[in-house]
């Protein structure tokens, strides 16, 4: 089953980056795509919690899809490009293992602790 989810992230990360081509950015927006949302890593100065809540704001997929959606409809072109960034990433994120964060500390997220040797390869 793990295999199974690292291939659908893989695959979202790649309907993200044909999405970004499809849109004719530069190419240092696909830099962006790799790096930009980490930013949010710096809230952890301010602890866990505030850590926590700002980087899982930059990495949930509710939130890109809204502001995909926002650019949409206000056809606002760099809001569909910021939705697209951030869905990406976080797919990207996902399919190494990053997941949303608990207020435990960073290595704690919602896809179990960051580093930990699975129990199985399902």
């Amino acid at each position: 089953m793990k295999k199974l989810i690292h291939l659908e992230e893989a695959a979202m990360l790649i309907v993200s980056i044909y999405a970004l081509y499809l849109l004719k950015v530069d190419w240092w927006y696909y830099i962006l795509l790799l790096l930009g949302p980490d930013i949010s890593m710096l809230g952890y100065a301010g602890g866990n919690k505030a850590g926590a809540i700002c980087y899982n704001i930059f990495h949930h997929k509710a939130v890109a899809i809204l502001v995909l959606l926002a650019g949409f409809i206000y056809d606002i072109w760099i809001l569909q490009v910021i939705g697209i960034l951030l869905f990406g990433h976080s797919s990207m994120d996902r399919m190494f293992g990053y997941g949303l964060k608990l207020f435990t500390g960073f290595k704690h997220t919602h896809l179990g602790k960051i580093g930990q040797v699975p129990l199985s390869n399902n």
